[in-house]
């Protein structure tokens, strides 16, 4: 169940940002995968934990209001589904075999044909939500991790075997904070949006191998989530290797996928591009199962009528409309939507692990969440609509740095919580002077 929770998690962004976090950090790396781990591995693992001890992510949600939970929770499944995540699996995957094509090839047409072959595979796959674990951790996840051991395998040997490197000088945007830019980066992942709905599957699959009680499934689940996480802290830490091996030669370069492929290259030759394609493939094609069955069993609980199997056919046909648009068009809107979710899932997930506390000063919930998502909510539209636009919220602590939702949160945490508790206190002495 790790392995499979590991294969879900793991697509292409995870494969292309730490080996760019190695070259672009530098001399500051550690510092930088030190912060990427709690964004990209602690997180995300949280968030499964979280949402097994809460029952769901609605349930999780409910906590601020109703309404609140049914539009977060339908727009944190578009944004790893069909909005953004499973066409970016299928553009991405493209982007990487698009060099094995013949030359002259249409690459429109190489682009149709590959998006259709890709999500119809998909599609069957996912018509089996409880069989996820036979395919994704027997057969597709253990084959990933043996195509990434072999690359990052290569570079790390050849690190310990060669005298040390200089450490080169981190360039933006690790020149300043690289231990929160590290953090802020691990935001690209979109493991954490992922981990609040996958356990839906994660569950239905520990149900599938005999557990059926409900603490048992929990406890499952969470031990999945810890195995998981070993596992992408590992690969992460490779795949930053690789890139500070490279750090050097490709300083100007800002895709990840250009240094996977050179390392690659470098250690095997021209089979280095066919590895690499291969892990691209398997890692897209991995996510996008688990995507595309994770969203069509939430709405297929949500939509009145609607089965499974239609569900997870509309969101494979439009991801493949999507996916035609090019990875750039796809990339361009995924800041916004990330930033604008990702405060408060954070502030769910902490909120979470702290569930009995803060349900003993229930207000705490939805003024803590409420500020948090009116603050993301500002910055990611001025970013959208008005870039360099001064706003209010600028001059808030750790605001160049993008975390300029926290101290709200503390404080709209430490405020509701005073004022509920000495309303509270109002209210025993009141009782205590009207009794006879």
């Amino acid at each position: 169940m790790g392995i499979t929770l590991f294969s879900m998690f793991f697509g292409a962004g995870n494969l292309i940002l730490p080996p760019l976090l190695g070259v672009q950090a530098g001399g500051e790396s550690v510092a930088a995968i030190l912060g990427f781990f709690v964004a990209g591995v602690g997180l995300p693992v949280l968030g499964i934990v979280a949402v097994a001890l809460a029952g769901t992510l609605r349930e999780l949600a409910s906590r601020v209001h109703p309404a609140f939970a049914r539009v977060f929770v339908a727009l944190v499944y578009l944004a790893i589904g069909p909005c953004l995540a499973i066409p970016r699996t299928a553009s991405t995957a493209f982007e990487m075999l698009a060099p094995l094509l013949p030359a002259g090839s249409s690459v429109p047409v190489a682009r149709l044909v590959f998006s259709l072959a890709f999500f119809v595979l998909a599609f069957v796959l996912a018509l089996r939500p409880g069989r996820l674990t036979r395919f994704l951790g027997r057969v597709t996840g253990p084959a990933l991790i043996v195509l990434i051991v072999a690359v990052v395998a290569s570079s790390v040997s050849s690190l310990l075997g060669a005298p040390a490197l200089p450490a080169t000088a981190p360039v933006a945007p690790y020149d300043g904070n690289a231990v929160v830019q590290g953090f802020l980066t691990g935001y690209q992942t979109m493991d954490l949006l992922a981990s609040l709905t996958f356990g839906i599957v994660i569950a239905q699959n520990v149900r599938g191998l005999g557990v059926t009680d409900g603490r048992g499934v929990m406890r499952e689940v969470c031990r999945a989530g810890a195995v998981a996480g070993v596992l992408m802290m590992a690969v992460y830490g490779g795949l930053c290797a690789v890139g500070f091996e490279l750090s050097g030669e490709l300083a100007g370069v800002t895709n990840g996928a250009v240094v996977i492929t050179e390392s690659a290259t470098l250690h095997f030759g021209v089979a280095g591009t066919v590895v690499v394609a291969a892990i691209f493939l398997l890692a897209c094609l991995n996510v996008c199962v688990g995507l595309i069955s994770c969203c069509g069993t939430y709405f297929a609980g949500e939509l009145p009528g609607v089965s499974y199997r239609a569900c997870a056919l509309a969101f494979a046909a439009f991801s493949c409309v999507v996916s035609n648009l090019g990875l750039d068009a796809i990339l361009s809107f995924s800041a916004a939507l990330l930033g604008a979710l990702y405060p408060p899932a954070i502030v769910l997930v902490v909120m979470g692990m702290l569930r009995r506390r803060c349900d003993a000063v229930a207000p705490v919930w939805p003024w803590t969440v409420g500020v948090t998502v009116v603050v993301s909510s500002l910055e990611s539209a001025r970013d959208v609509l008005a870039p360099g636009l001064w706003l209010p919220l600028d001059v808030l602590p750790l605001a160049d740095l993008g975390l300029g939702w926290a101290l709200p949160a503390l404080v709209a945490a430490a405020a509701s919580s005073a004022v509920t508790l000495s309303l509270r206190r109002r209210q025993t002495v009141q009782s205590e002077r009207n009794l006879p």
